[in-house]
C-alpha cells in the first residue's frame, strides 16, 4: 500500500511489530508515522544529559507522579467513550525532519497497574490526546476482525500455500469492507430520514 502512495495516517500493530527496529527504520524513513505496541520490558539505550542510559518502558511508567497522568479518551467503545490515563516520554533519537520519537504508555483508571507501551513517530505538533486517540484505533481494527472471523469466515482457512491464503484473506476482507460501507450508507440514509421529513408525504392538517 505504501510503495502504492496510498494515504495513511498511521501504522498501527502489536508488540510482534513494534519490537521489529527493522519496520520501524522503515516506516521512519518513509517519514509514516506510527503507533506501535512494544512489551514493558522492551531494553532501551540512548544517551541523555547524565550520560548512557539504560531502561523499559515500564520503569519508565513506575517512575511518573500521579498527577502527570493525562485522561485522555481513546475512541468509541461497546459501552461508550473508553476513557484511559496516558502519559508519554520524548525520546532522543534521529527522527525525520518534523519528526519525534516518543514512548506512550496507557493504564486503566480502575486499574492501575494494567498498562500498555507504545513506541510512536510523530509530527512534531502532535499533542498527547491525538496520539492516544491514534493507539485507541487498535480496537476498531481489532473489533472488524473479529466480525470478519465470525460472520465472513476470516479464520476458517485450510489453506496449504501462501497463495492460497492470501486469496482467501483477500475475498474475505474486500466482502468485509463492502458490507461496512453498506452498513455505513443506510445508517446514513436513516438518519437523514429522521432529520428531513419525506417532502412527498400527504398533507393532513386539514382533517384536524
Amino acid at each position: 500500500m505504501l510503495d502504492r502512495g496510498l494515504p495513511c495516517a498511521g501504522v498501527l500493530g502489536d508488540a510482534v511489530y513494534g519490537s521489529v527496529s527493522g519496520l520501524r527504520r522503515m516506516l521512519e524513513q518513509r517519514r509514516q508515522p506510527y503507533v506501535l505496541s512494544v512489551r514493558s520490558n522492551h531494553c532501551l539505550r540512548f544517551f541523555a544529559d547524565e550520560g548512557f542510559l539504560q531502561t523499559d518502558p515500564q520503569n519508565m511508567a513506575d517512575a511518573v507522579e500521579e498527577q502527570d497522568w493525562i485522561s485522555c479518551p481513546a475512541g468509541e467503545g461497546s459501552k461508550g467513550i473508553r476513557l484511559y490515563q496516558w502519559v508519554r516520554f520524548p525520546l532522543v533519537q534521529d527522527s525525520p525532519p518534523g519528526f519525534e520519537h516518543w514512548v506512550l504508555v496507557r493504564r486503566s483508571p480502575h486499574n492501575p497497574d494494567k498498562k500498555a507501551y507504545y513506541f510512536c513517530l510523530a509530527p512534531s505538533d502532535t499533542n498527547l490526546a491525538e496520539m492516544a486517540a491514534a493507539a485507541g484505533l487498535r480496537w476498531t481494527i481489532e473489533e472488524c476482525f473479529l466480525r470478519a472471523k465470525n460472520d465472513l469466515g476470516l479464520d476458517h482457512c485450510e489453506a496449504r500455500s501462501w497463495h492460497g491464503w492470501h486469496r482467501h484473506m483477500t475475498l474475505v476482507m474486500t466482502a468485509a469492507a463492502f458490507l461496512t460501507k453498506l452498513s455505513a450508507d443506510l445508517l446514513r440514509k436513516a438518519f437523514d430520514l429522521q432529520e428531513k421529513p419525506n417532502k412527498r408525504s400527504p398533507d393532513l392538517s386539514h382533517y384536524a
